[in-house]
């Protein structure tokens, strides 16, 4: 399978890149920096561009099987128009091209998973720590949702540097979580390039921790 990785030089994208080329994929990995992604391998390809620059994100995009975002703002405090006019270029040049399959990771805490935290972690994590981050993915989340895509938004718990076990609890249904859900940036990796072949949470978003 071909497949887009956008933000594919931060801690997850790298993780996506990784197991992507190790289960066979051919995987372009679009990246704002030169030299951010140091892996060879030849069914790597590498480009290099910004989120604005639509005929290098329609040249990545055109002939693949499907796109996946692991885009984040890169601050806590500051809104990142940049990744949102990102996701607006990447939806419609994806429709466009008709390229159906997009995966997007999102957060725990965005639209209605919010509720399903402890109303203390909830306040701590949605209204102060990940308040803009959160803002930005609610943004996200609404303009891939009406889209025609073939779409999954990955809700994940608090990214953690721990290794890819397998071992992980993802659903659409309600719950109630315990204390602050947590995951390995390995595992999300790796559930997020399940989604490739798998059906079952086209055009849901999906909770996932540990």
């Amino acid at each position: 399978m071909k497949v887009v990785i956008f933000g594919a030089n931060g801690k997850t994208g790298l993780q996506l890149v990784e197991q992507a080329l190790a289960k066979g994929h051919q995987v372009i990995a679009y990246i704002r920096r030169a030299g951010s992604v140091k892996i060879e391998n030849p069914k790597l390809k590498i480009v290099v561009g910004n989120l604005n620059e639509t005929l290098k994100m329609k040249d990545a995009i055109s002939g693949c099987d499907a796109c996946i975002s692991a885009l984040g703002g890169g601050s806590l405090t500051k809104h990142s128009p940049e990744m949102m006019n990102g996701i607006e270029n990447i939806v419609s040049i994806m429709e466009k091209a008709r390229v159906h399959r997009f995966i997007y990771l999102s957060s725990l805490g965005v639209g209605d998973s919010r509720y399903y935290m402890n109303p203390i972690v909830r306040f701590i994590v949605c209204n102060v720590i990940i308040r803009v981050p959160m803002a930005d993915h609610t943004v996200d989340e609404k303009r891939i949702s009406k889209s025609s895509l073939n779409w999954t938004l990955v809700r994940a718990g608090s990214l953690t540097d721990g290794q890819l076990t397998g071992e992980y609890k993802h659903g659409t249904e309600k719950i109630k979580l315990r204390g602050n859900a947590t995951i390995s940036r390995a595992n999300v990796a790796s559930f997020m390039l399940q989604q490739l072949t798998d059906t079952k949470y086209y055009q849901k978003a999906v909770w996932l921790f540990e």
